[in-house]
């Protein structure tokens, strides 16, 4: 019992300062992808948020049943979709003027994102194991958006190379498939937690 304590404290710890991080670079990501106008780094930006939002969860859901946690596992897969809507509204609004974004500004902000986000998924990959969908939510999250991060750097080499604003648009469509992946990723795992619950309280499983 003393080491369950110990490691949902640990978790509960880990997660608020994986929120902390995120909370912290969304305002300096969005800040940039606004006055740039670039596509993929305010999907990136928005994941961000949606990062913050995951982890609070998580550190709130940590006494909860197996079948709550469940719940919120699959309100999590929702949340993870909120970037992939945001993405997807703003490379359609950019459709009639693909304009390019400073490709400066976009490598330098991409990686300080990289860094952000490797320091929390290195941290989350320690305890996804335990809070099960809730961590593996926020693991997902944050690997996710490492692999963003480098896919918005290799676009902005591209885009000095291209002079159009059309490898940001399709790179912001790329993260709306992303984040659909790991929406659907969370939903299965939550839908495993919730039918070992019900096994574990002698329902039937349907």
């Amino acid at each position: 019992m003393p080491d369950t304590v110990i490691t949902t404290r640990q978790l509960r710890r880990t997660v608020l300062i994986v929120a902390a991080l995120n909370f912290a670079y969304f305002f300096v990501e969005v800040g940039v992808a606004l006055a740039i106008g670039s596509v993929s780094l305010f999907a990136d930006s928005v994941d961000f948020l949606e990062d913050t939002a995951i982890n609070l969860l998580i550190a709130f859901a940590l006494g909860l049943s197996a079948h709550r946690r469940a719940v919120a596992g699959k309100a999590m897969a929702l949340i993870i979709l909120v970037p992939a809507v945001a993405a997807l509204w703003q490379a359609l609004a950019k459709f009639g003027d693909p304009s390019p974004p400073d490709p400066l500004s976009l490598a330098l902000t991409a990686g300080g994102a990289i860094v952000v986000n490797t320091v929390c998924a290195v941290l989350l990959a320690r305890m996804r194991a335990h809070g099960s969908s809730m961590s593996h939510a926020a693991y997902l999250a944050a690997r996710n958006d490492v692999i963003a991060g480098v896919l918005i750097i290799v676009v902005a080499g591209i885009t000095v190379w291209t002079l159009s604003g059309w490898p940001d648009i399709v790179l912001g469509l790329v993260i709306v498939g992303l984040n659909a992946t790991a929406a659907k990723e969370v939903w299965e795992v939550a839908e495993e937690e919730r039918l070992a619950a019900k096994a574990l309280a002698g329902e039937d499983i349907d």
